[in-house]
């Protein structure tokens, strides 16, 4: 993907820069700002879809998980078809996939066609994203104007997460669940239409084939660990049907492995992988995404369900968090060259398992500015801090060959690590509210306190989570600075605030 971008790049220094390459960086943004967008929207619409459309409990957490399966099992391969069939194609494709799938998702009647239409959601995305780095690499060919795209683009997924509560909550409230997704169907008119008079095309110089076999086994094997999580909830940790699927998953990923190990141009390359400082970067990633989205779907339920929070209350009172990433991503990037990836990664976990560990405190009746809003705090200044180390340890200084496959990686163990989460995290709720009333009986203060219990069950599940990613950083990575003058080019993941 971006790694022959890069190549091409270099060779040509003197090449003509496009004189539309700041209306495609428009057309770009508006693309990733849809994206962030539909992160966001969705975790305040839940509750009111679930309502809706009569989703259980154990079923719930598909509505964000069915995108970030399929986002991350296809992204490595999305980025590949990208650049075979051209990426200004693609991105259009995806545009226009991405609008069907919203309107689809909008009009569900059934939580079978919500999910279904998320995860053809997540499909167009693994498409558009890689796409859309790689169109704005080919536009701007100056390091210092591609500097400031990419610094737009990184701006956008920042505050596009901040204005994807505030609108999800608003949409939710005085219209409908349905126009959070719905409202996707516009921007992505427009921004096809845009992308076909000021993008220009441009696809790969070399052509070494799809890997399906990669993307089939890593797909099915990510699904059935998810399924086997949801299950488990459903029918026990020691039934054959759950004890099935995670068998399944570990036969699948194994084969993954081995698929990689052996064709010429696999998906994920395994040097990427086990080069050490990668590798501890990858895990943390993985680990991070698992305590970050359980997390928010648990908050969501929280602040709706126990505080009786509005949809829009519910929204505003999530800017805290997105406000603390943008703070901890800049101490990030001002103490990285002097302290080094490694210090500030575990720093800022540190601060995020404090914040974590402080969300078991909430209780039926807690304030949200004396106990959920310190914790917010705390733990997004640490991820925002975690996401910039994260990121520099697993881009910067990859080989021009693996730089594509490395950036995808990356969001792709984000995903993964967030679809996990979820999973997991509502099924470690739903158990520890259903074992709760089963000792203290059904009256309304017990249902109320056996949902609190189950939310901070999960939080000290994902605080356990993101104190792993800390002891995987702090071992595996070394103590040597960060590369001086070496470019940022994702501070905020997109899907972070998912």
């Amino acid at each position: 993907m971006t790694a022959t971008l890069e190549r091409d790049v270099t060779q040509a220094p003197s090449e003509p820069l496009d004189p539309r390459r700041f209306r495609a960086l428009a057309v770009i943004a508006i693309a990733q700002l849809m994206v962030v967008l539909d992160a966001s929207v969705v975790v305040i619409a839940l509750p009111s879809a679930q309502r809706s459309l009569h989703i259980s409990i154990a079923n719930r957490q598909w509505m964000l998980t069915a995108y970030t399966l399929s986002f991350a099992g296809l992204l490595l391969l999305g980025g590949r078809i990208a650049d075979y069939v051209g990426r200004k194609r693609m991105f259009m494709v995806s545009l226009i996939g991405f609008a069907g799938a919203s309107a689809l998702g909008g009009l569900a009647q059934n939580a079978a066609t919500l999910f279904s239409a998320r995860a053809l959601q997540g499909a167009f995305a693994a498409v558009m994203a890689p796409a859309a780095l790689s169109l704005l690499t080919v536009a701007f060919h100056e390091s210092k104007e591609r500097a400031r795209a990419f610094a737009v683009y990184g701006g956008i997924s920042g505050a596009g997460a901040a204005v994807g509560l505030i609108l999800g909550g608003a949409l939710t409230e005085y219209a409908s669940w349905r126009w959070t997704l719905l409202i996707n169907v516009p921007i992505a008119i427009i921004a096809a239409i845009g992308a076909a008079r000021v993008v220009t095309e441009s696809k790969s110089s070399t052509r070494h084939g799809y890997d399906v076999p990669g993307a089939v086994t890593v797909t099915l094997g990510l699904l059935a660990l998810v399924y086997g999580f949801t299950t488990a909830d459903t029918h026990g940790w020691a039934a054959s049907l759950t004890l099935g699927l995670f068998g399944a998953a570990a036969l699948l990923l194994g084969a993954f492995v081995a698929i990689e190990l052996r064709t010429a141009h696999p998906l994920l390359p395994m040097r990427v992988v086990l080069e050490r400082n990668r590798g501890g970067s990858f895990l943390s990633s993985l680990l991070v995404g698992v305590a970050l989205l359980g997390t928010f779907l648990s908050l969501t339920y929280y602040f709706q369900g126990t505080l009786g929070f509005s949809a829009m209350k519910t929204g505003l009172a999530f800017i805290p968090f997105s406000i603390g990433i943008v703070i901890g991503a800049t101490i990030a990037g001002r103490v990285l060259p002097q302290l080094g990836p490694r210090t500030v990664l575990t720093t800022g976990i540190a601060l995020g398992t404090i914040g974590l560990g402080l969300f078991t405190r909430i209780g039926v009746h807690s304030a949200y500015l004396s106990v959920a809003l310190p914790a917010e705090i705390i733990t997004s200044i640490g991820m925002g801090m975690t996401f910039v180390a994260m990121n520099s340890t697993a881009l910067v200084g990859v080989n021009a060959e693996d730089a594509g496959v490395a950036s995808a990686l990356l969001n792709s163990t984000q995903q993964t690590g967030g679809t996990m989460g979820a999973a997991l995290s509502n099924t470690i709720a739903s158990t520890a509210t259903v074992g709760y009333l089963a000792a203290h009986g059904t009256s309304a203060a017990s249902v109320a306190a056996g949902d609190v219990h189950g939310y901070t069950t999960a939080f000290t599940f994902s605080a356990v989570a993101l104190a792993l990613a800390g002891v995987a950083a702090f071992t595996l990575i070394r103590r040597a600075p960060a590369p001086a003058g070496e470019p940022l080019l994702a501070i905020l993941p997109e899907t972070e605030l998912a």
